[in-house]
């Protein structure tokens, strides 16, 4: 294996932990009514979270920065579910994704849609979450496409 695959895997790794963690830190203040900045300024973080990397830390920013952009576009993608009905956790992982598939140019649509499942089905309460957040964000980034053609 080249250096190259190595840094490419390294940085998906990185990633993957930095999403989780800021998953975790959206749920931890959807729980305590906190906005997802105030989160990130705040000093309550639980202690399985730990220090929050930086793509964590821009994730949760850039999330805070386009919420309602963000909330519009589940609303509209996600049939029969209000985002207040949605289980927490699903909900904190959709506007993660979302807000990585629209606004973070370096990361394809696939990885960011298949990075949610696997987050869904790692802290989904139910059997479904991950069934859910691949049909919402499939809605979306097909939603997107015909957009862009």
């Amino acid at each position: 294996m080249d250096g190259s695959a190595v840094k490419s895997r390294g940085v998906h790794y990185d990633r993957t932990i930095a999403r989780r963690k800021a998953v975790q830190l959206l749920y931890q203040a959807q729980i305590l009514g906190q906005s997802p900045s105030e989160a990130l300024a705040g000093d309550t973080f639980i202690e399985e979270i730990g220090v929050l990397p930086e793509y964590s830390r821009m994730l949760i920013q850039g999330l805070a920065e386009h919420l309602e952009e963000v909330d519009d576009c589940l609303s509209e993608s996600s049939e029969n579910w209000s985002l207040n009905r949605m289980p927490l956790v699903d909900r904190c992982i959709l506007r993660l994704a979302v807000y990585e598939m629209r606004f973070v140019d370096n990361v394809p649509v696939s990885v960011s849609i298949n990075e949610a499942i696997e987050l869904a089905h790692e802290f989904g309460g139910e059997d479904e979450s991950g069934g859910f957040v691949n049909g919402v964000l499939g809605s979306i980034a097909r939603g997107d496409e015909k957009k862009e053609d």
